[in-house]
């Protein structure tokens, strides 16, 4: 069973960036989609961005992201990546990854406890 474990969460001020690390283990990321999900306090939680392995790695992001937020991955590390610039009060959030089959339709079959990321002035 894959097991999923977040790092780089913290605390920053609007405009700066922070890189989450999403590290994989009990298998390899490349089976799964992987997904990057935050939920804020007292909100619904969103997905954020999502990468799918295959002949050709696809990737996906919330509008409220694009252009800020890059999900990557490091083949080396094992790792997914999730690289948050530019960022706004509005991105505070406890931000998780999760992966599931590639066909699965939420990519959250497994999660992770989630690092907590911070932006305020």
């Amino acid at each position: 069973q894959v097991q999923l474990m977040e790092s780089g969460g913290g605390s920053v001020q609007p405009g700066g960036s922070l890189t989450l690390t999403c590290a994989v283990s009990g298998d390899t990321y490349n089976k799964y989609c992987v997904r990057w999900f935050r939920q804020a306090a007292g909100k619904e939680r969103e997905g954020v961005a999502t990468m799918i392995s295959g002949e050709y790695t696809g990737y996906g992001y919330a509008n409220f992201v694009k252009g800020r937020f890059t999900i990557s991955p490091d083949s080396a590390k094992n790792t997914v990546s999730l690289e948050m610039t530019r960022l706004e009060e509005e991105d505070t959030a406890l931000y998780y990854c999760a992966a599931g089959p590639p066909g699965s339709p939420e990519c959250d079959e497994f999660r992770g406890q989630g690092t907590q990321v911070t932006v305020s002035s």
